[in-house]
């Protein structure tokens, strides 16, 4: 080793790492497992007639040339820093390019799945193995892509890329680089960079060099996957990178890579072309202290800043909904797509039995309409929004199902509430819409109804109807994740804050106890486990406040400077 530290320091220091993690209680299992696969092969490929063998200098040349480009972002790139990769970052680059073919001298690995929270630098550090590849890996007509989902997704690591080779003149001179708007090229070799996207065009007749694989957990089929992985078949030595972190999608292609990776790891198979590591946490960790955070984050106090983990993780100790978020970014841990929303008993702290809707008499409000036919209940909440002395919304609902639904002997609640008023029973199989027009009609006549917010799907003879009534032409807003997400953060905001205020309504909290939340991406909108457990009256009140929200400028500009509710921790 110390003659190691002297030739190649840069990958001395990733060897020290893997001896270090692969015993370590500060690791989680899979990084143990992936140290210690290095060091097992270091001893099972030793001899002169073993398959593979470890380059040492070629790592540290890959190393070398990855941190001679510049930071282009953050605190860093004020400073015009270089990179200067961490002993973990240097662990993966050796393993990847050092490990070679006795027979070809080509590299061994020709996957590498790596699996690492957010804001770990595993994005800076792929922009400059991209340009590595294309101009020092010795290939002729070198085609590298940067990979991903979407053309935006696709176009962040080649992007940066952009702006390395940029700001590195040396490395564009002394290896015919040139960059241009939407390729990077060595004309030398006659090679090129580019960024690509499932909804390219054509993704026929690819031959790559290599594919650095952007946030695999959001592609939502095999495909771009499968046709990156024929596209290198005519390559000495191709390379597909993949970077993600931890998703949602347990049917994924993402997460079968994720479990490919793990049985290699437990021996259980063996592939000796696919590099892979998992930075995550153990079972049995606390999800919510610092020792969880710091093994599930390599480049914890370098990058990722425990300041800003603290205020995520307090967050989302109060939301459950931001629980996900929090587990798949921050601590690389797969969850359920569906998952709780408001923490238990927080709706019912907003109960007030005291209020009556005649109180709030000629006050303006917001109507939502949540419309079912049969065995769906059709809801109808009334929002009154702060006005004058009082900060606070007043929440009210109304229910309507079929009467031959209420009267199924199973359907003993529906008959309660039935019987107590708060939910009608509409004659016949199916939901009659003239009980909803005669009380939207009531609702406009004692108060001052700005808006009825009506998804259009399915209810056009309603909105023909509302107008023939004589009532305001309903506001047309749709069941999706932009328009359900602003709406459900502000709701979550006014219920841990005490915002908002109900009467008690036993329907509504019981829908609203229903509610799951489906994540897209950053974006969540409400879902429900099963078809008995009903959030009609959940969904018409988002649309209440999305429509509220609308009106009250200052209010939606806080949330889009805050982007998440802000509340006492």
């Amino acid at each position: 080793m110390p003659t190691l530290a002297k030739t190649c320091p840069h990958v001395a220091r990733g060897m020290n790492y893997a001896e270090r993690a692969a015993t370590s209680k500060a690791e989680c299992r899979w990084v143990q497992l992936a140290c210690q696969r290095h060091l097992d092969d270091l001893e099972k490929f030793a001899g002169k007639s073993s398959p593979f063998f470890f380059d040492a200098v070629a790592a540290e040349r890959v190393i070398d040339i990855v941190e001679h480009f510049p930071h282009i972002r953050g605190i860093w790139a004020k400073h015009q820093k270089r990179i200067l990769l961490e002993p973990w970052q240097s662990f993966l680059v050796m393993c990847v390019f050092g490990w070679k073919s006795t027979a070809t001298k080509a590299r061994r690995f020709r996957v590498a799945y790596i699996e690492v929270p957010r804001k770990n630098a595993k994005s800076t550090l792929t922009s400059a193995l991209g340009l590595y590849l294309l101009a020092c890996d010795g290939e002729s007509g070198a085609h590298i892509v940067s990979a991903a989902n979407t053309r935006d997704q696709a176009k962040l690591v080649f992007t940066d890329a952009q702006l390395m080779a940029r700001r590195e003149s040396g490395y564009c001179g002394r290896f015919g680089v040139e960059v241009l708007a939407h390729t990077i090229v060595q004309m030398g070799s006659a090679s090129k960079f580019e960024a690509l996207s499932a909804e390219h065009s054509n993704l026929d007749g690819l031959n790559l060099h290599a594919a650095l694989v952007d946030e695999l957990h959001a592609h939502p089929t095999r495909g771009l996957w499968d046709v990156l992985a024929t596209a290198t078949g005519s390559r000495t030595q191709p390379l597909i990178w993949a970077i993600t972190t931890a998703g949602l999608n347990r049917a994924s292609v993402c997460y079968d890579q994720r479990n490919y990776v793990l049985d290699i790891l437990q021996k259980r198979i063996e592939d000796d072309a696919y590099f892979g590591i998992v930075y995550t946490c153990d079972d049995g960790d606390d999800p919510w202290d610092e020792e969880t955070w710091r093994k599930a984050n390599p480049n914890y106090g370098v990058s990722v800043h425990p300041e800003g983990l603290r205020l995520d993780a307090k967050r989302a100790m109060q939301m459950p909904s931001e629980q996900a978020a929090f587990f798949t970014k921050h601590l690389n841990i797969w969850v359920n797509a569906a998952i709780a929303w408001l923490p238990a008993g927080a709706w019912e702290k907003c109960g007030d039995t005291s209020l009556d809707i005649e109180d709030f008499t000629g006050q303006p409000c917001y109507v939502g309409i949540d419309l079912a036919l049969r065995n769906d209940i059709a809801a109808t909440v009334c929002a009154f929004p702060p006005n004058g002395a009082r900060d606070w919304w007043a929440v009210f609902g109304r229910y309507y199902l079929p009467e031959q639904t209420v009267n199924r002997a199973e359907n003993s609640h529906y008959q309660a509430w039935e019987s107590t008023g708060r939910l009608t029973a509409t004659p016949g199989v199916v939901t009659d819409f003239d009980y909803i027009i005669g009380d939207l009609a009531d609702l406009a006549a004692q108060h001052d109804v700005r808006e009825i917010a009506l998804d259009p799907y399915d209810a056009g003879p309603l909105i023909n109807d509302i107008e023939k009534a004589g009532l305001r032409k309903p506001v047309e807003v749709r069941q999706i994740a932009p328009n359900m997400s602003p709406a459900m953060v502000e709701l979550e905001g006014l219920v841990l804050s005490g915002k908002i205020k109900h009467d008690g309504d036993p329907v509504l909290a019981w829908m609203m106890a229903n509610v799951k939340v489906a994540r897209s991406g950053d974006l969540m909108k409400p879902t429900k486990e099963s078809l008995e457990k009903k959030i009609d009256g959940a969904v018409a009140l988002l649309m209440c406040l999305h429509r509220g929200m609308s009106h009250a400028p200052a209010r939606t500009q806080a949330y889009k400077d805050r982007g998440l509710w802000a509340i006492e921790l």
